[in-house]
């Protein structure tokens, strides 16, 4: 994670190269959470990785397997809300919000 302006007195503007460094964008497999449904769970929201197209839950889901795909794949750093009405991207590496 970089930082940008960063002069003495100032806070440090948090910055991702991951974003920059994506070739393409995968499409979401799924309209589901496929591992709450393997389990008979539920979810809160979902969110799909940039990288694969996995369909997840959120953190605010109780099994979070958005987050646990980033944990079994750390390559894959990069999830997008698939929320109608939202438009956000997300990197976990550098805790990167990006509307």
């Amino acid at each position: 994670m970089g930082t940008e302006g960063k002069e003495q007195g100032q806070m440090a503007t948090p910055t991702c190269d991951h974003f920059a460094e994506l070739a393409s964008i995968a499409a979401p497999r799924s309209k589901v959470c496929d591992r709450c449904v393997e389990i008979g769970s539920t979810w809160v929201h979902l969110r799909s990785c940039l990288y694969c197209g996995m369909v997840g839950c959120c953190d605010n889901s109780p099994n979070r397997h958005a987050r646990k795909h980033f944990e079994e794949q750390p390559e894959h750093p990069l999830i997008q809300s698939i929320e109608p009405g939202e438009s956000w991207r997300y990197c976990f590496s550098d805790h990167f919000l990006a509307r």
